[in-house]
């Protein structure tokens, strides 16, 4: 039941992301521009990490330039797409492209695909093409291909955080790491587009993106990630794009398209099939 619990109230949390960051960015609702955004959230979520870590008892810094590179730029891109994209349109190609991330570099290490975890992928990219194809419902080309960038960063810092001893540590620290050049981006958008757009609200949605959905929300993921097998850790996280869709129609008034409902189901159905004969696979091989 524990476990159960941990697992829910962290889902929560990373499809909050999503709501949280498009209700503050959304066009014609200009709460707070995208790199303050990026830069309060990091900034919120690295201090929280800390806190925690401290109340924890500490633990060695374990992080990297490289992996914090990588938050930055998944971070930067999440703002920088919503403020184009619906939130159910973003959190379905940042989870698709995760998940090719994360399976198109097993493929480059030489594993072996079984022809269920090849319809699987196919099924997924074909979503994830049905979700981009140009039309009326189509989502915006600039901020889907942002979210798609945001998608594969997010891959490759999960790649490289495999096998951490201690995830809390390791993400406190390329939270730390990842407040200069968060802080560069802001700097360099006042050079672009002049002072920054931030009101109360915008910020206080910030704080609650990166202190609460990413950094109470991590803490609890990583709770409960030791008990939870790879696949079902996986699977489960087939709920972050559903809720984050559901929350975006009923809190924020985005639209439930046939485009999204067909891509989407495609894209989570297609991910599960590759999932399952991935993890069948590897049960065959261990005996």
């Amino acid at each position: 039941m524990k476990t159960a619990v941990l697992t829910v109230l962290a889902l929560m949390g990373f499809a909050a992301n999503s709501l949280l960051c498009r209700a503050a960015l959304e066009n014609g609702a200009w709460r707070i521009d995208a790199a303050s955004f990026t830069s309060v959230r990091l900034l919120s979520g690295a201090l929280v990490l800390w806190l925690l870590l401290r109340a924890r008892g500490g633990g060695e810094r374990r992080g990297s330039w490289g992996s914090a590179l990588a938050l930055f730029t998944y971070a930067a891109g999440f703002s920088l797409a919503y403020v184009r994209i619906p939130a159910g349109v973003g959190a379905l190609l940042l989870f698709g492209c995760v998940q090719a991330t994360m399976l198109g570099v097993g493929l480059f290490r030489g594993e072996r695909p079984r022809v269920l975890e090849w319809m699987g992928l196919a099924m997924a990219l074909g979503g994830l093409l049905v979700l981009r194809l140009p039309g009326a419902t189509a989502p915006d080309a600039l901020g889907a291909t942002l979210m798609a960038g945001a998608g594969v960063a997010w891959g490759v810092y999960s790649l490289r955080g495999r096998g951490n001893a201690d995830p809390l540590a390791a993400t406190a620290d390329n939270f730390l790491r990842s407040v200069p050049m968060t802080l560069g981006l802001s700097a360099l958008a006042l050079l672009v587009q002049g002072a920054p757009r931030a009101t109360p609200a915008g910020v206080g949605l910030a704080v609650a993106s990166g202190a609460l959905a990413s950094g109470v929300g991590y803490s609890l993921w990583y709770a409960a990630l030791p008990h939870l097998t790879a696949l079902r850790a996986a699977v489960v996280q087939l709920a972050v794009p559903v809720v984050a869709a559901a929350g975006g129609v009923l809190l924020l008034g985005e639209a439930l398209t046939p485009r999204l409902v067909g891509a989407g189901g495609a894209l989570l159905c297609g991910v599960l099939l590759a999932l399952t004969a991935r993890q069948r696979k590897a049960s065959a091989s261990s005996r």
